[in-house]
C-alpha cells in the first residue's frame, strides 16, 4: 500500500489496474457504460433545451408579446390603441389584420397566412425590418413581403406579382352563381421584399402587406382590424400586463400573451423533455448493473485476499469501503469522460449530422419537420453537474450489494477453500 493512502483507496485502485484479465475488461466496460449514459443524457437534454429556446425566441421575434382582440372585429381601433398605450408596462401598440388567403403564382397555388400591418406603428412593437434579406421593407399600396421558403418554393423574386384571393373575392365567388354571374378578379400584389425569420413555418406560410390592403382583402371597413399587438418590457413576464388589461377593459376586449397562444406546443416540448430524460436514465441504470456484476465477480475471484485482509484485522467497514470507493472511482471516471464526450458531440453536432446525411443520402434534421436549418443546443452547467452527480451516486449505490457481500465474508471459510 502506498504511503498516505487509506486501505480502502489503495485496494480499490489496485483492483482498477489493468492486468489483461476478464475483471479488468469488464471494469473498462463499466466505465464506458457510465460514460455513454452521461454523454447521451447531456446531449439529448441540451439539444431539446436549445430547441425550446430557439423556438421561443423565433416566436417572440415574429409575434406580439401580448395580443388584444374582441373575439371578432375590433372597431374604432385608434381609440383602443390610445387607451392601451397608457396602460402600465405597454411600450408600444399596433393594429393588425391577419388570416388565411389563397395565392396563385405561375401555376403554383398556396394558402398562406396574410398579416396586414402599419409599418410605422409596427416598428414600436416588432422590428420586422431586421428579417429582410432581399428587396426593401416597403408596405404601401399593393405591395407584399414574402418569406424566403415561400419565394424559393414558388421561384418568386422581388418585383414579381402574385394573385391573392381573400374573403372579399371568395364571397364574390359564392354570390355570383347562375347565368348572370360575374368574373371575380383577384388582387394583384407586387413583391417588394423577402424576409427570413429562421423558423421554417413562418418563412413558408406568412405574407406581410399593408394594413389597408389586408382590410380590403378581408372586407373590413376603415377603422376596423382583427386585433392590437402590444410590446412589453419582458416578454417572459407578460402575464401581469395581460391580467391588468383584462381587469381594466370590459368584455369582449380580451388580452392574451404569446405563451397563452402557444401553450400546447411548449407543454408538449416540456413533456417530451421529461419523458426523454426518464427513458435515457435507464441507460445509466444498465451501466450500474454492469458495475454491480463487475464487483460481484471481483468478490468471487478475490475471496482469498478479502479473507486474508480480515484475518489481518481489517474491519467490515473497511472491506465495505473498498467496494464503495471502487464504485465512486468508476462513477467519477465515467462522469468526467461522459462530460468530455458530450462537449465534443455538441460542438460537432451539425458537421456530424451533415456527414451522416451525406453518407446515408437522407436529411437527418429536415427543416420542414423541426423548423430549424441547424441543430440547436443550450448547455446548462447546473444540469450537467446534476447528471454527473447522479451518475456517481448511482455507481456508489450499485457497489453496495457486492460490498455488503464482501464485508460479511467469513475469513476462515475463505482461507479454508483456498
Amino acid at each position: 500500500m502506498k504511503p498516505g493512502l487509506s486501505l480502502e483507496l489503495a485496494v480499490a485502485l489496485r483492483y482498477l489496474k489493468p492486468r489483461r484479465t476478464f475483471v479488468s475488461a469488464i471494469t473498462v466496460l463499466s466505465v464506458l457504460g457510465v460514460t455513454l449514459a452521461v454523454a447521451v443524457l447531456i446531449v439529448v437534454l441540451s439539444v431539446m433545451a436549445g430547441f425550446e429556446r430557439e423556438l421561443q425566441e423565433k416566436i417572440i421575434g415574429f409575434n406580439a408579446h401580448v395580443v388584444v382582440t374582441s373575439g371578432g372585429i375590433v372597431e374604432n381601433y385608434p381609440g383602443l390603441v390610445a387607451k392601451l398605450q397608457k396602460e402600465p408596462g405597454v411600450l408600444g401598440a399596433a393594429p393588425y389584420v391577419t388570416g388565411p388567403v389563397f395565392t396563385i403564382f405561375q401555376g403554383h397555388t398556396n394558402a398562406p397566412m396574410l398579416r396586414g400591418i402599419d409599418p410605422v406603428a409596427e416598428e414600436r412593437v416588432l422590428p420586422l425590418r431586421r428579417y429582410l434579406v432581399s428587396g426593401e421593407f416597403e408596405l404601401r399600396g399593393d405591395s407584399v413581403l414574402v418569406g424566403r421558403e415561400w419565394a424559393w418554393r414558388n421561384q418568386a423574386y422581388v418585383g414579381d406579382k402574385i394573385s391573392v384571393y381573400g374573403p372579399r373575392q371568395l364571397q364574390g365567388l359564392q354570390g355570383a352563381t347562375g347565368k348572370g354571374r360575374e368574373l371575380v378578379l383577384p388582387t394583384e400584389l407586387t413583391i417588394t421584399g423577402i424576409f427570413e425569420t429562421g423558423l421554417y413555418e413562418y418563412d413558408l406560410n406568412f405574407l406581410l402587406t399593408s394594413l389597408e390592403t389586408a382590410q380590403y382583402l378581408y372586407n373590413l371597413p376603415e377603422g376596423s382590424v382583427h386585433g392590437i399587438a402590444l410590446r412589453v418590457p419582458d416578454p417572459l413576464r407578460a402575464g401581469p400586463v395581460r391580467d391588468r388589461i383584462n381587469a381594466d377593459f370590459a368584455a369582449p376586449v380580451h388580452a392574451r400573451t404569446w405563451s397563452d397562444m402557444n401553450r400546447t406546443l411548449f407543454t408538449a416540448i416540456a413533456t417530451e423533455k421529461t419523458a426523454m430524460a426518464f427513458i435515457l436514465f435507464f441507460i445509466m441504470i444498465v451501466a450500474a448493473f454492469g458495475l454491480c456484476s463487475t464487483l460481484i465477480t471481483i468478490t468471487v475471484q478475490k475471496a482469498r485476499e478479502i479473507g486474508l485482509l480480515k484475518a489481518l484485522g481489517a474491519r467490515d467497514g473497511q472491506i465495505l469501503g473498498i467496494f464503495v470507493v471502487h464504485g465512486l472511482i468508476v462513477g467519477v471516471l465515467g462522469a468526467v469522460l461522459g462530460v468530455g464526450l458530450a462537449a465534443l458531440a455538441l460542438h460537432y453536432r451539425n458537421p456530424f449530422r451533415d456527414f451522416l446525411g451525406h453518407r446515408l443520402g437522407i436529411d437527418l434534421f429536415p427543416a420542414e419537420v423541426y423548423n430549424f436549418a441547424s441543430i440547436p443546443a443550450e448547455v446548462s452547467f447546473g444540469q450537467v453537474g446534476a447528471i454527473a452527480g447522479v451518475a456517481v451516486v448511482v455507481c456508489m449505490l450499485a457497489a453496495l450489494i457486492p460490498a455488503r457481500s464482501a464485508a460479511r465474508l467469513d475469513p476462515v471459510e475463505a482461507l479454508r477453500h483456498e
